[in-house]
């Protein structure tokens, strides 16, 4: 998985986070061009920039893949991956990008980072919920497995008595 620790990584690992990042832009950026140039009446433009969202989507995909294999992403450790990039958001990127904001003179751009800190706060907390949550299901699930699981010994353990 990609290398969230402060140890040295591979070229290979960066550059593949930064075709990420850049595929996902591209993604984000063309929607975004897409909703401008529809609400500007030139649909034809508009599905042009969706259709080319689509395939930087895919290309993003691609990436991610060997980023994070899903052989081992569980949803368990998405969700925590997804609580450590919110709480780095909220604590660490958002709050230097305000500061920088804040010595420049950009109060739009503050206002951005302050409502950025805050959604990254819930979203966080979100993640944590729902971690929280799915922990409780798969401890009371596996309660009831090993009861299946002990049903199924005493059964089979009786049919050899029998035999």
């Amino acid at each position: 998985m990609a290398n969230q620790s402060n140890a040295v990584q591979s070229v290979t690992i960066t550059n593949l986070e930064a075709a990420f990042a850049g595929e996902s832009m591209a993604h984000v950026k063309y929607r975004y061009f897409a909703k401008l140039a529809r609400e500007a009446g030139a649909e034809d433009v508009a599905k042009v920039f969706e259709a080319t969202a689509e395939q930087e989507i895919l290309h993003a995909f691609g990436h991610i893949d060997l980023l994070y294999p899903k052989a081992l992403l569980t949803p368990a450790k998405s969700l925590e991956l997804a609580i450590e990039g919110e709480t780095y958001e909220y604590t660490e990127m958002y709050p230097k990008f305000r500061h920088l904001a804040v010595e420049e003179g950009n109060a739009a751009a503050v206002a951005e980072f302050d409502e950025q800190i805050e959604e990254s706060k819930v979203h966080a907390a979100n993640f944590k919920r729902t971690l929280e949550i799915a922990a409780k299901r798969f401890a009371a699930l596996a309660k009831v497995e090993e009861r299946h699981a002990n049903h199924y010994r005493a059964t089979l353990e009786n049919l050899q008595k029998q035999a």
